[in-house]
């Protein structure tokens, strides 16, 4: 998902407020002076709330992890019988004091399907490993900082990360796994 789409949200809904109070102090001027109701504004601060409680609802509930676009990081990783293929890519963000986003797209070489069942900021020490055929352990964590391990073993077939949650809560993606982990 974009982030400036849930940027443009949060800016609609700092100008609804804006928006909000003006038309509560205009309200009380025009009631107290006997002048017209202002229905213009409040049109405009409807409209504002609709606008900013949409796309952030939008951002929330329909997410998908279809836009993603990075680099190859590491992989590939056969699973032991060679029926799955684990790649991890990144992709940087924020400039200079910004990060790098990191996931995992795991393609099945029976139905060709290519199923992104990781998503994280990346950390100082990643790898991947299968344990069996279907699970694959994912180690993404800075020893330095024992509160940010992002590592999770994961059945490919039924699971997913999603260290924000975006994921988890997405109505687009509930029919995609049977359990999501997030980040708490």
């Amino acid at each position: 998902m974009n982030p400036y789409v849930s940027l443009i949200g949060y800016v609609s809904l700092m100008i609804a407020s804006l928006f909000l109070i003006i038309f509560l102090v205009t309200c009380s001027v025009s009631f107290i002076k006997r002048k017209p109701f202002p229905k213009k504004l409040l049109t405009a601060t409807i409209i504002s709330f609709v606008i900013g409680f949409g796309v952030i609802g939008y951002t929330k509930y329909f997410f998908t992890f279809d836009n993603l676009d990075g680099e190859l990081y590491e992989g590939p990783v056969e699973s032991p019988t060679e029926k799955y293929t684990a790649n991890a890519y990144f992709k940087t963000y924020g400039g200079a004091a910004g990060g790098v986003n990191l996931w995992v797209d795991v393609t099945s070489h029976d139905s060709g399907e290519v199923k992104t069942i990781y998503h994280s900021d990346a950390k100082r020490t990643f790898s991947m490993e299968w344990k069996n055929e279907d699970t694959l352990y994912i180690k993404n964590e800075s020893l330095e900082f024992p509160n940010s391990n992002r590592s999770v073993e994961l059945d490919v077939n039924h699971e997913i990360y999603h260290d924000s949650g975006l994921a988890c809560q997405s109505w687009l993606m509930k029919n995609d796994y049977e359990t999501c982990y997030q980040n708490e």
